[in-house]
This record gives C-alpha cells, structure tokens and sequence, in this order.
C-alpha cells in the first residue's frame, strides 16, 4: 500500500467545480465508510473545506480514487479529471504539512483549516477508517504546523475572509454602524465575520440558523437576536449586509426571494457575501440590480493585501516543513524493512530454542555444565552464521562485491588491511 493525497483547490478549479464534490459534513463518515469498503483502499481521511475537497489515503489503485469521487458525487470522471491532482508518498506528506502550516491556503498563513484537518481526522477516527499510516502522518502534521506557526511569522498581518469580508463592506457603505447585519449559520467561519462584524457596531445584528439553539448562543456573544432559517423570507429586507456560510447542498437564497427582498427595500443596495461550498446564494442572483454579490472566490483579492509582509516567512516555513518531510519519509521506508527484521528474529528465536531444549537434556543427564555452555554456544554461533557465510561462498563474481559489502556494513566488520 503507498500513501497519495487526492484533490482540487482554489488553485486548481473554479468555485463551480469545487462545489459539485465538497461533502456534507453529516454524510462524511458514510462517505469514507463508502470508499474504504468499496474500493482498494485500506485506510481514508478526507478533508472538505470551502477552499478544497481532499482525500488523504493508503491504497495500490489510485485510480480507483478518482473514479469513487467523481461517482460518489454522480459525475463522470473525465468532468473532474482535469482539475484532481494526484499526490504520491513524499509529495502527499509535503502537501498536508503545507496545507496545515497555511502555506497552500487563499490566504496565505491562515489558522482555520488546522483546525478543519484536525476535525477531518476525528470523522475518519469516528468512521474507522484512520489507520496507522494516517494517524502517524496527520500526527506528524499537526506537529511540523505548530513549529511553523512558533518559529515563523507565517501568520503576522494576516488578512482573513472575515477582515476581507469587513473591507468589501465597507466599500459599499459608509458606515457599517448604519448598517443591519444578518449572519445565516452558526459555524467557525460565521463566528469569525460575526466577530469582526460587531467589531464595527453594527446597528443590529440577527443569526439565523437551522437550530435555534445555536443561533441564540452566537447571538448571545455579539449582542444579536435569533431566527430560524424558516424566518428568511420575512426578514431579509431588514437587513443590508448578509454573511452566509451552511452546509445546505441546496441554495438558502435564491433568487425570487432576494428580489422580493429588493422590492420591499425599495431597491437600496444588498450586500450579500456567500462562503458555503456549494454556495448558499442562486448564481442567478448576481443578474439582479443593487445586489453585490461575492463568493469566496471574489475575496482573493483582497485577502492578498499584506501578503507581502509575511512572504520572508514562507521561506523559513518550507525548511521547516522540508525537515519534516525528509523525517517522516525516513520513518515510512524503516518500516518497510519490519516484516524482514521480525522474520529474522523469529529465525534467530526459533534456533535459540532448539539448542536451548538440547542443552537442557544434557544437563538432566548430568552432563558437565561448562561442556553443555560450550556446546551450546559453539552451536548457537555456527547456526547464525551458516546462512550468510553460504551466501558469500556461493555468491557470484557479480554480486560477490555488493554481498560482501553489506555484511561489513551489517556486522560492523574491518577488514585488516
């Protein structure tokens, strides 16, 4: 089995690519159920973000991958193929260490998405399908990202989509303190805009989610009200910002009801920024007047503002992350030898017990203990050395030379010159 890392990013494929193959957070642990056990694939993490859908796994038919992703997602392969890479072994360790540190991010240096690997790690744990490469890899991840983020200035004057999402706001209106804020969902990236939207004080503040609970808990925190989804329709004209991020396949907004919204608003502008993948806003909607529309695409302008101030530090972080794939890589090839080394001692096991059972007779039978010790060992020693004085007896003059290296190497032998 060799370890590959499957996927397509913001780099890769366009947001109407990315959304068609991003995984519901409900359905995830059905999903690596679905690959692990369908598939030549012994152990699968994935991870499914707004920016990038990944598949972390242990498999000898890669191409079973790609195929299982474009049929889990009802697509035919050849749609999705040109946007996948493939990542083999010591590039598939380089590209999570990268991903973890931030490095491979829209926003370069950004947090969140250690966090979302970490999550993606625990549904595979929950789904049973981490097994001990993955562990040891995502292990080795999450520590190389902790060093990256202490020793580098990786995420100094960092630009986040909630910060980005304020600026485009902010180009629209005035004054954000004038201005009614609609959150809809209640997960880490709305916390994170909901947080940098009070900020400013809005003039009100409302988060509508599927629970109500959760939405009266982050309402709480940035002294907003609540609503369930089912309360859109009545209450979108009320507002003129909305931050939507949920994990809906199917859009939250669509366009009939924005443009009743409009009407009732008498055409005032809507500021509407969509970070869901699938989106949450109908792509019909960017046809309506006064409305300004952004995905999470169109924030990578923005976001690049200061990424110059922290490129000094992306050198400084890939010789972090290189050390660390040049370990882990080491540690992956030592245990290809384990098999080997425990048939070896297994071997050596076996013998030893044989000439022990021989010299414990002779003992029963009164025979001298120094006789016995000194049969046993000259025993011992003869056996472990049949096999490989055999071999360079009858090596060939081809292979004489490299044989009679590793045994030097092996046992440490020097020759008198």
């Amino acid at each position: 089995m060799h370890l590959f890392a499957f996927g397509i990013n913001h780099q890769t494929a366009p947001l109407s690519v990315r959304e068609q193959i991003a995984f519901n957070v409900d359905a995830m642990e059905s999903a690596l159920r679905d690959l692990v056990g369908n598939s030549a694939v012994k152990e699968a993490t994935i991870l499914s973000t707004c920016n990038r859908t990944e598949v972390y796994c242990s498999t000898n038919a890669p191409t079973q991958v790609v195929d299982w992703l474009a049929s889990y997602h009802q697509l035919p392969s050849a749609d999705i193929a040109p946007y996948i890479y493939q990542l083999p072994q010591e590039q598939a360790v380089k590209h999570a260490f990268r991903v973890a540190s931030g490095l491979d991010s829209m926003v370069l240096g950004e947090p969140q998405i250690l966090g979302q690997m970490k999550q993606a790690v625990r549904q595979a744990e929950q789904a049973g399908t981490l097994g001990f490469l993955l562990h040891k890899l995502f292990q080795r991840t999450f520590s190389v990202a902790k060093d990256v983020r202490t020793q580098t200035e990786i995420g100094a004057n960092l630009v986040s989509m909630a910060a980005a999402a304020v600026k485009l706001a902010e180009r629209i209106f005035p004054s954000i303190e004038d201005q009614r804020v609609l959150f809809i969902g209640a997960g880490e990236m709305i916390e994170l805009n909901a947080v940098h939207f009070a900020a400013r004080n809005p003039k009100h503040i409302t988060v509508a989610n599927r629970t109500l609970d959760r939405a009266q808990a982050l309402a709480r925190r940035i002294n907003g009200h609540a609503i369930t989804l089912n309360e859109l329709p009545d209450q979108l004209a009320h507002h003129d910002i909305i931050v939507t991020c949920t994990a809906s396949q199917l859009p939250i907004l669509g366009k009939g009801m924005v443009e009743r919204a409009l009407k009732e608003r008498k055409h005032r502008p809507l500021f509407i920024v969509d970070l869901a993948v699938p989106r949450d806003v109908e792509k019909e909607v960017t046809e309506l007047r006064d409305v300004f529309l952004y995905t999470v695409d169109d924030l990578s302008e923005v976001v690049r503002d200061g990424l110059d101030a922290r490129q000094g530090a992306v050198k400084e972080a890939e010789v972090i992350i290189d050390s660390g794939v040049n370990d882990f890589i080491h540690w992956m090839e030592s245990r290809e030898v384990v098999p080997t080394i425990r048939t070896l001692r297994d071997h050596a096991e076996r013998q030893r017990r044989s000439e022990m059972e021989k010299a414990l007779r002779q003992l029963a039978k009164g025979d001298s203990p120094e006789k016995v010790l000194e049969a046993f060992s000259n025993a011992l020693t003869n056996k472990f050395l049949h096999a490989p004085t055999q071999s360079l007896n009858q090596a060939q003059a081809t292979e004489r030379e490299a044989l009679l290296d590793a045994v030097h190497r092996i046992y440490n032998l020097h020759t008198p010159e």
